[in-house]
């Protein structure tokens, strides 16, 4: 999952474009509830493709303050567009410093790097 925090304080969340094309065609997605509090690595949702689920897990903790209705909607938008209009919540994050803690773009590339 990828997180980008805004200058408010929001964080938007979503699947890395690795992820979805490793899933292939998503075709549902569950999403956390808006005003739900979540937990850092707990299941929060759970998406539904071709290739099989793929659970999601909070990457931080805090409070989800929207979910992207377009997206659950419009699944294929994961695969369309990951990384934009495809996000699937945004939340307010309990502990920005937290987020320190989670791979940045470069980190990420080279840990997929490392895979192959």
């Amino acid at each position: 999952m990828w997180v980008r925090l805004d200058d408010e304080g929001v964080a938007t969340v979503g699947v890395t474009d690795y992820a979805q094309a490793e899933l292939g065609d998503v075709v549902a997605v569950e999403a956390p509830e808006v005003e739900s509090d979540i937990v850092v690595n707990e299941e929060i949702g759970m998406l539904e493709a071709d290739d099989g689920n793929f659970e999601l897990k909070a990457p931080t903790s805090g409070n989800v303050i929207e979910v992207n209705e377009a997206v659950l909607e419009k699944p294929e938008l994961i695969n369309e567009s990951p990384l934009d209009d495809g996000w699937i919540f945004r939340m307010r994050v309990d502990d920005d410093e937290a987020l320190d803690d989670l791979m940045d773009e470069e980190a990420y590339a080279d840990y997929l790097d490392s895979l192959s």
